[in-house]
């Protein structure tokens, strides 16, 4: 017995901004640089086995400078991630976190090269290791978690408490000089449930939508794919002052492994759009 992840994903610019600069690693797929978003939800499905990887990019900077900073942090993770695929299996916690050193790494250093003093992005990610569940975040980008009819926040949002007007400063993100302030993610680790959800969204979607409003479309019983539809669809609905991405994942027991290996190989040279 094994399981299963069914995945789909959107990203969208808004209503309000010109330029998109979210970003996302899905299985291997990010967004360029310079984009506008997606015009569909994409989708697929992963064994466990293969150890999938989920992470939400918010990127922060001026002169575009924020998209940057998102699409540096998706490609250096894919780098690292199909060097390190081992370390991912024997020592999930070690991975996580030397995998956002190197992310960091990869920010600050082109912000030196390029004489840039405010660049950075957020991440939330989700790792489906041998054992367990990780979750692993900085900034504001949430992961929620919808287990047994509960939907709550396991992600731990880095702002300022005491910031008493408009948006809250980050206290934690990608791009941090470790000279200046040391890099601090916060690691979860969460036992395999079968039919166990996961949202990890930017904060364009929890800026328009109540964590009420959240759970009500989570809870609708919809396919991951249909669900992400609806979170987006409302998000626009209510004005999407900000850049969106959305990724929503299902875990499934499978019982038939080379079945589903079969399946997934064929989706995946085939390509997936919801």
């Amino acid at each position: 017995m094994t399981y299963r992840i069914n995945y789909a994903y959107t990203c969208h610019a808004g209503k309000v901004r010109s330029n998109n600069e979210d970003n996302f690693w899905c299985c291997g797929e990010i967004l360029p640089s310079q984009n506008l978003g997606m015009q569909e939800v994409r989708g697929g499905e992963r064994l466990r086995e293969s150890f999938p990887v989920l992470i939400v990019f918010d990127g922060m900077g001026g002169e575009s400078q924020g998209e940057m900073a998102a699409y540096l942090a998706s490609q250096e993770f894919g780098k690292y991630y199909g060097q390190n695929k081992g370390k991912l299996r024997r020592q999930p916690e070690n991975f996580l976190l030397e995998a956002c050193r190197i992310m960091n790494q990869a920010v600050c250093s082109y912000s030196a090269s390029n004489r840039i003093n405010a660049m950075g992005t957020t991440m939330a990610m989700i790792v489906f290791a041998r054992k367990s569940v990780y979750i692993c975040n900085l900034g504001d980008s949430r992961i929620y978690q919808q287990s047994q009819g509960q939907i709550r926040q396991i992600s731990s949002d880095h702002v300022l408490r005491s910031y008493m007007f408009g948006k809250a400063p980050l206290t934690q993100f990608l791009g941090v000089e470790e000279s200046e302030m040391k890099l601090e993610p916060s690691v979860k680790a969460l036992e395999y449930q079968e039919g166990d959800r996961y949202l990890l969204c930017s904060d364009g979607v929890t800026d328009m939508l109540s964590d009420k409003e959240i759970e009500t479309a989570m809870a609708s019983g919809e396919s991951v794919g249909d669900t992400v539809q609806i979170l987006m669809d409302q998000v626009l609905e209510k004005g999407a002052r900000d850049n969106t991405t959305i990724i929503l994942c299902e875990i499934q027991r499978e019982n038939h492994p080379l079945r589903a290996w079969l399946r997934q190989n064929k989706k995946e040279n085939e390509g997936d759009v919801l």
